[in-house]
């Protein structure tokens, strides 16, 4: 069947494994003091600290219990305390939708304040663009928030491409490694799965993809932590995606 639809990572497939490792979590640490100081009073902000809050309240792991405990015993206000989980959700390199959201916030003051530019691949902008000529419809799944994306592809240094998508989809619509994420997707984009193609840089995504009757590949290249596409066609540079289309 034609793949009418191109699902896309972005993590070690449209760009550097270390922008992401080298530039923008190393950013979002180090600006996550000031940030939730100077904007408390934002409307947003208030919103995604509550849902860390009870991330926080659910969490089962004795790090964070004893985290919860110690804040408590120091009488800690609200800013304090909820900044020392989310130091400790970015130690444990934990997948939090709370943190993904706050980071996407201070990503944004970035961008805007000219102290980040998103790198990308070499052939990306180009790939873009021709898929996005044929037509293909593209959309981006990632584990970062929309408001990341939209960021990472609005400020490159090739340009704004943030046009050249129809869709977003972050860990609201569901965990990656999950088959019924993907069929969610299917259904959101109202596109049968056959036709959809997801590229990714992890073979635990394409299982999930898979069994949701997407079409797969694999973006193996230097640098990517997840060096074995089992059994998903090898991709070694978008150039390569126009094989399968």
């Amino acid at each position: 069947m034609t793949i009418t639809h191109l699902l896309l990572d972005i993590e070690g497939t449209t760009c550097p494994v270390s922008f992401v490792s080298e530039v923008l979590f190393p950013y979002a640490k180090q600006s996550l003091s000031n940030y939730l100081n100077d904007h408390q009073e934002d409307l947003d902000l208030k919103n995604i600290l509550l849902a860390a809050e009870r991330e926080w309240d659910g969490d089962p792991s004795p790090e964070s219990i004893k985290l919860r405990q110690a804040t408590r015993n120091q009488n800690l206000n609200f800013i304090d305390s909820i900044k020392v989980y989310f130091e400790h959700l970015i130690n444990v390199d934990r997948k939090s939708t709370a943190l993904k959201d706050l980071q996407g916030k201070i990503w944004d003051n970035g961008y805007r304040k000219g102290e980040i530019t998103s790198h990308l691949f070499n052939e990306t902008t180009e790939c873009l663009k021709r898929w996005h000529r044929r037509p293909r419809s593209l959309s981006v799944y990632s584990s970062g928030s929309i408001q990341a994306q939209k960021l990472l592809y609005r400020h490159t240094n090739d340009g704004d491409l943030e046009d050249l998508f129809d869709h977003w989809f972050d860990t609201h619509t569901g965990n990656k490694k999950e088959c019924a994420s993907y069929r969610k997707i299917a259904t959101k984009i109202s596109t049968n799965p056959s036709k959809i193609l997801f590229i990714s840089d992890n073979s635990d995504e394409c299982d999930a993809a898979g069994a949701s009757g997407m079409e797969t590949l694999f973006s193996l290249r230097d640098g990517n932590p997840d060096q074995n596409p089992r059994s998903h066609r090898v991709i070694k540079t978008l150039n390569d995606v126009d094989e399968y289309l």
